[in-house]
């Protein structure tokens, strides 16, 4: 999954989760499902209300073609930058810095969904969104917009496993003390710590493992905590 990150006025970093351009096209089948269901259920109304197309030319305007012409502004306005397909598929449009898109924003993006989407049968956005690397269709780039996936990427540095060599011998068995949650507390709070060098959070861990385990040792905290993680993983993975 592509991703970008923005950097805030406030120097605070906001990664953005590009939606995978298959799931973009995943809820664009999804809402045209709804669209169809929708036309389906109006029509089986007024023909079970006895309306003729002669009759009520009117009506089957505004209830079919009114709410459809609308559909993704009014659901994407209403709903936080979700169309039920994007709903379903765990997609939203999105400011680029993050934030919530302005109506004029999801204005923007639904006039220029005409070039987009309509008249060129979506190349236009399939080749702009190849090339511009934010997830961005003509109508994004027009509106400060992207469409961003809310689905988890779940890495090795979200769970308790770490890379141990098969020849691994484990230097404390007091880990086995510890649980499963403890030492992912320990992974999470240790690697945080260590890539911005903050040596007091580690001190912390290093003094909290050894009351916690009776653990007696020289090593340097960074590296004890290190091993603490390895050991513990070599013991689990031995079960």
């Amino acid at each position: 999954m592509d991703n970008f990150h923005i950097e805030t006025a406030q120097n605070v970093t906001i990664k953005q989760n590009v939606a995978p351009l298959s799931t973009r096209i995943s809820a664009f089948l999804l809402d045209m499902l709804v669209i169809a269901g929708y036309y389906i259920i109006i029509l089986l109304i007024i023909n079970a209300l006895g309306f003729s197309l002669d009759e009520s030319l009117y009506v089957y305007y505004v209830l079919l073609s009114l709410p459809v012409f609308f559909y993704s502004l009014l659901f994407e306005t209403l709903n936080n930058g979700q169309t039920p397909g994007k709903y379903l598929t765990k997609i939203r449009v999105t400011k680029l810095d993050g934030s919530k898109p302005t109506f004029s924003s999801y204005l923007i993006r639904w006039i220029l969904r005409l070039i987009d989407i309509s008249l060129a049968s979506g190349s236009v956005a399939l080749l702009t969104i190849l090339l511009n690397g934010k997830g961005q269709r003509l109508g994004d780039l027009a509106a400060g917009t992207t469409v961003i996936s809310e689905k988890k990427s779940i890495t090795i540095n979200d769970t308790l496993i770490v890379d141990i060599p098969e020849e691994y011998v484990p230097t404390f068995p007091q880990v086995t003390m510890l649980n499963d949650k403890d030492v992912q507390t320990i992974k999470e709070l240790y690697l945080k710590a260590k890539r911005s060098g903050n040596h007091k959070t580690i001190l912390r861990l290093h003094i909290k493992i050894i009351a916690l385990t009776g653990i007696n040792t020289d090593m340097q905290p960074i590296n004890f905590i290190d091993v603490v993680i390895k050991d513990y993983n070599y013991f689990t993975q031995q079960t």
